[in-house]
């Protein structure tokens, strides 16, 4: 029990019991390094057709990048300008260019290399991530990745959001949880790093197929995950069927609470790149606490010292 109290978590540098992107950057870099979103102009199989049409029905009409302020500009405009504004509150951190809305692999191999390729070739920037759905990775995209990655730093993240088929039915995502833990094994031959997104609270889960999901995460072992609260969004389907059926979302508390148990059953060495997530004051339905999301990892860290825990502690092989 001491050794908890006075060595709380190996992989940190601050008063965290998990894993932190942030410990990740600043061990492997020496200094801070900040993700700039940008927006390709791409769009997703499940949005133009040929899956399916309205996309996932949690997603915003900005395909998850909401944040992206910019996304009309050419990408080099928007890296810029999104690292000057990171450089704010960081002064001289490090950028990464986070290729974050809609399906960053959706296009023809040769559109693809004519955006990435400029972002290789910039030796100011430190590394590339690419948000995508495992059905449109390809042997060939995944060879050239790889062979960028001997240059700097790749990563894919992947939206799981649940393992649970009849959840990623009910979300439209047209494509199995399979195929996501398949890439992930297929990966890791890769020198290409991989993040994996998951989402709390989504219609109908209860807390046990929660923790199911994370444990399934665990086993596959990829570098990384993503633990998101459900927002309901404006412009998305499933505000359309809250709104008219409303479902249970956890509150805060019930949040923070499962969030801590999640962590208990990750591997140590997983990076947690989040444990809350982004929406537009003015497009967010509900939960409202998911805007102050200083409290929420703030409540997250005495929670993990109430019970003197930390990631990985139920952790089983």
């Amino acid at each position: 029990m001491n050794q908890i109290k006075n060595n709380p978590f190996p992989y940190s540098h601050t008063n965290k019991r998990y894993y932190t992107i942030d410990h990740y950057f600043q061990n492997k870099y020496g200094q801070k390094v900040a993700k700039v979103p940008l927006n390709a102009g791409f769009t997703c199989p499940n949005r133009d057709g040929s899956k399916g049409v309205g996309g996932c029905s949690f997603c915003s009409s900005y395909g998850s990048g909401d944040s992206i302020l910019s996304f009309h500009d050419t990408l080099k405009f928007q890296y810029e300008t999104g690292l000057e504004r990171m450089r704010q509150k960081w002064p001289g951190c490090l950028g990464f260019a986070y290729f974050q809305s809609y399906t960053n692999t959706y296009a023809p191999f040769p559109v693809l290399k004519s955006i990435y390729d400029p972002f290789f070739e910039d030796d100011s920037v430190s590394g590339v991530c690419i948000a995508t759905r495992a059905d449109c990775l390809s042997e060939e995209i995944v060879a050239y990745l790889d062979q960028q990655a001997q240059k700097k730093e790749v990563w894919i993240e992947l939206g799981l959001q649940s393992v649970h088929e009849k959840t990623i039915a009910s979300l439209n995502r047209q494509h199995s949880t399979q195929i996501v833990f398949d890439w992930i094994k297929r990966l890791k031959n890769t020198s290409i790093k991989t993040c994996v997104h998951l989402i709390n609270s989504l219609p109908y889960e209860n807390e046990e197929m929660m923790l199911e999901s994370v444990r399934q995460v665990a086993k596959a072992h990829p570098n990384a995950i993503k633990i998101h609260m459900l927002h309901i969004v404006k412009n998305s389907a499933l505000a359309t069927q809250y709104l008219i059926h409303p479902f249970a979302l956890l509150n805060k508390e019930e949040y923070v609470d499962l969030v801590v148990r999640q962590l208990e059953l990750l591997p140590q060495d997983m990076i947690i790149e989040r444990l809350t997530g982004d929406a537009i004051k003015e497009e967010l339905i509900a939960p409202s606490w998911t805007l102050k999301k200083t409290i929420v990892l703030n409540d997250i860290d005495k929670r993990m010292v109430e019970l003197q825990t930390f990631q990985g502690r139920l952790y089983a092989q």
